[in-house]
């Protein structure tokens, strides 16, 4: 099954929608990853291993993979974005031009990062997403990502796309992953999310 021709426009408007907002954005987002986000990125390293490589898909500015970096593992950051790979090498950090919908995401990795970057991708191209990302995993990789909590899905200048807990994880387990953490937590102007860290079995 391909990218439906809907997707990609979805796609491409959120694209385009970031590429004009990157510089405000490095602007207001943490520099440094809270204590929550900073004990995931941590697990996320303790299962990946030091040394270890990891892909983080929609790196936007890059903290969370200088951070990572800092834990001694290997980053490979891209983003679907221009800008803010040009964001990035304007602070010396290499990073690639990858879309998640289209491109292969090469691998396999110890582990693969997504940190508020599914909530873009259309519901009913996640399963494919998800497939393709345990694909990119070695036996025994891992997984972090975090979705908006709540239900359906809502266009405009960003496409959003809303997940209940059980309807996610449920997402996480057709796709041959295991589930072994999930966390929930309130973020900016209210928002609900829920992280899960998920292995593909050894």
């Amino acid at each position: 099954m391909g990218v439906s021709s809907d997707a990609l426009t979805k796609s491409r408007q959120t694209i385009s929608a970031y590429e004009d907002y990157a510089e405000q954005y490095d602007a207001i987002v943490r520099h440094v990853p809270n204590e929550r986000e900073q004990a995931s990125l941590k697990r996320l390293v303790a299962i990946a291993g030091t040394g270890g490589r990891i892909l983080e898909v929609g790196s936007g500015a890059g903290y969370d993979a200088d951070f990572l970096e800092n834990l001694g593992v290997k980053v490979r950051r891209t983003d679907a974005t221009k800008r803010f790979l040009e964001l990035q090498a304007a602070r010396g950090k290499k990073g690639e031009l990858l879309d998640l919908l289209t491109d292969d995401l090469g691998g396999p990795y110890d582990a693969v990062l997504a940190l508020c970057v599914l909530i873009h991708v259309p519901r009913d191209q996640t399963d494919q997403v998800l497939a393709k990302i345990a694909g990119s995993l070695r036996p025994g990789g891992v997984f972090l990502v975090s979705m908006r909590n709540g239900d359906g899905e809502t266009s405009g200048e960003y496409h959003r796309v809303y997940w209940r807990r059980d309807d996610f994880a449920a997402r996480l387990e057709s796709a041959g992953l295991v589930l072994i953490r999930d966390d929930f937590n309130v973020g900016r102007d209210s928002e609900e999310w829920n992280t899960f860290l998920a292995v593909r079995p050894a």
